[in-house]
Formats: C-alpha cells, sequence, structure tokens
C-alpha cells in the first residue's frame, strides 16, 4: 500500500473514535495510488471510487512498461490492456504466461478468479463488417467488466432490411452502442425505435470524404433522433465505460 503515513494516520483515527468508518472509506477513495520507476502512477481505487477498474492504454507504451504496469496490477479485480497488437502480445506472453489475448478487439487481459458480476444487457451493433475491431474493443471491455453483451454486426442503413430483421436485438437492450463509419446514419435509426440510452461510435472506416471518421462524428452529433450519445472517432472501450456506468446508476436508483 502505498502512502503508508497517510494510511497509518486514517487507521489510528478509526481507532481513537475521531472519525466513523464510513468517513474513512470515503477517505481512501482518494488515497492510493502505486508509482513505477516513475514512468506511471497505478491508480489502484479507481474502481473504488468510480465502480470500474484503471485500464492500460496499450498504445504508445512499451511492452516493458506494459509488463511492468499489469504485474502491479494483479490484485486488481480486472486487468486489462487495449489497443494491443498481436507483435506486442508475443513480447507480453513471454513475460505474463498466463495473458489472454482477443485479436479482433486488440485487448490483452489477465485471468481472474472472480469475474465481475453487472447487471444489465449491453448491445452492440455495426454498421459494416468494417466496424467490428472497434465494436469488440467495446464488447470485450463491457464482458470483462462482467456485463452480459448481445452482438449484432453488419445492420447498416444501406441494407436497412438487415436491422428490422433483427429489431428484437434493439427492443430488448437495457443500453444500446451503435457503431458506424461511412455516413454514420445507424445510432439515428436505432435511436428511432429503442426505448434505452443510444451511444454512438464513430470510426474511421470510409471514403476520403469521411475524413476519417469526422463526417460519421459530425451525423452523430446532429443527430434529430433523441436519447444518443456520442464517444470519440474509434472509442469502443470508452462507449462500454460509458454503458455500464448507466446500468449501474440506474441500479443505484432502482
Amino acid at each position: 500500500m502505498t502512502q503508508p503515513k497517510a494510511l497509518q494516520k486514517l487507521l489510528q483515527a478509526i481507532a481513537n473514535g475521531s472519525i466513523s468508518p464510513e468517513t474513512a472509506l470515503e477517505k481512501l477513495k482518494y488515497l492510493p495510488f502505486e508509482s513505477l520507476d516513475e514512468f506511471a502512477k497505478i491508480d489502484h481505487h479507481r474502481q473504488l471510487r468510480t465502480g470500474f477498474p484503471e485500464v492500460i492504454w496499450g498504445a504508445d507504451k512499451t511492452p516493458e512498461q506494459i509488463i511492468k504496469i499489469m504485474t502491479a496490477m494483479r490484485k486488481n479485480a480486472v486487468v486489462m490492456a487495449t489497443r494491443i497488437e498481436p507483435e506486442v502480445y508475443h513480447e507480453l506472453k513471454i513475460a505474463i504466461r498466463d495473458l489472454i489475448y482477443y485479436p479482433d478487439a486488440r485487448i490483452c487481459a489477465l485471468p481472474t478468479q472472480e469475474p465481475p458480476n453487472q447487471i444489465g444487457t449491453i448491445s452492440i451493433l455495426t454498421a459494416g463488417t468494417a466496424d467490428i475491431p472497434v465494436a469488440e474493443e467495446a464488447a470485450v471491455t463491457a464482458e470483462l467488466c462482467g456485463f452480459e453483451v448481445i452482438r449484432l454486426w453488419d445492420v447498416g442503413v444501406a441494407g436497412i432490411h438487415r436491422l428490422l430483421s433483427n429489431s428484437q436485438v434493439v427492443y430488448d437492450a437495457d443500453v444500446l452502442i451503435v457503431v458506424a463509419g461511412m455516413e454514420g446514419a445507424l445510432p439515428s435509426v436505432v435511436a428511432g425505435m429503442a426505448d434505452c440510452p443510444v451511444i454512438a461510435v464513430p470510426t474511421s472506416v470510409g471514403y476520403g470524404a469521411s475524413f476519417g471518421g469526422v463526417a460519421p462524428l459530425l451525423t452523430m452529433l446532429n443527430s434529430c433522433a433523441a436519447g444518443i450519445g456520442v464517444v470519440n472517432i474509434d472509442n469502443g472501450f470508452g462507449a462500454a465505460i460509458l454503458a455500464g456506468q448507466i446500468l449501474r446508476t440506474a441500479r443505484k436508483i432502482g
């Protein structure tokens, strides 16, 4: 445990009755982090504060840095790293033998003895097959965090009958994540059918005029359908965490 003096002071305060255990718990939410060779500060209590653990952004980190961070985070309920390319995974696997790799999502994770169990179903739709990697990032993230996930791929507006023939997936969802590139129209259509929140994820899939995902991003932001929230381009991870927070908040209110 980091910051031992602060922790000792807090424990003494509980022992002498100057603060309550409930107040101490609130203070603990903001106390500990662990420094690793000055290149990272691991937030071990992020799950206590926010409901979801800290996740490693794998791109732009060296394999050595990722190995050290994942090893230090082993005691967490969920340990995962996003945007891990296959060649990086092979290097990580040498040092971390039990590492699991999800190639479509480009996510690495450590196995958990007691996987989290969350209430709620997240349905994830893609407009096209090329949107699947971003959608899988969302799906695997949600599953590792303990949510049930339903996948429905390649139901874009260019063949709207494909969506309509699978409309039950939309109706049964507690939260929907809709992933689309090109013009990004699918979230608006889905939001016109759904009675739950819709999280729109623009992807960088498309011809030159899509400007690397800017065109679908603007389409989604300008949607006339109510109940849509939009995350950044290719941000499947962020969409999954937002969906999880919506479900957790609904459970607290209920």
